[in-house]
């Protein structure tokens, strides 16, 4: 399965559930069977790594996101991936700008509905804020990929 994490800027949420979701894949044995990869909206800054913070955070957690580089969602997502996450509402709506059918909608929900269905709980953007506020998003990040990863891994996705 393919799965496609997304923030507005690509610097902070997503690069952390990407690399959140990889560590669970690799640390289940199961990261060869799927493809996770993040993007987002900004191109500020394209090409760039994380945010330090984000990378600070990541890696007091044992994960190491620091060879990420930004990228900008495109249409073509919609045919590479099976599902995609996105971390708030103008996410969601931004991505629903570029969706071509419901069939493309039909793949994209938001992360933290894996750990309470349909609420559409957003997971705050850290960006300009303090490590706490960085803990904070990770910490719902990490929740919702543990979760992500055993249903990859029981196949119940």
């Amino acid at each position: 399965m393919n799965i496609l994490m997304i923030c507005l800027g690509n610097i902070c949420r997503s690069p952390m559930a990407e690399g959140v979701l990889k560590h669970y894949l690799q640390n289940l044995n199961i990261d060869h069977l799927h493809h996770v990869d993040s993007c987002g909206f900004e191109p500020c800054h394209l090409g760039e790594k994380p945010h330090y913070k984000a990378i600070n955070v990541a890696q007091k957690h044992g994960v190491d996101i620091s060879n990420q580089r930004q990228r900008l969602f495109k249409v073509e997502d919609f045919d590479v991936f099976d599902k995609i996450f996105v971390m708030d509402n103008g996410n969601y709506n931004s991505v629903k700008s570029f969706a071509r059918s419901m069939e493309d909608m039909q793949k994209v929900d938001f992360l933290y509905n894996i750990v309470k269905p349909k609420q559409n709980i957003i997971v705050p953007d850290p960006w300009g804020g303090t490590e706490t506020d960085f803990e904070h998003s990770y910490a719902m990040i990490d929740q919702a990929c543990k979760i992500l990863a055993n249903n990859l891994k029981n196949n119940s996705l």
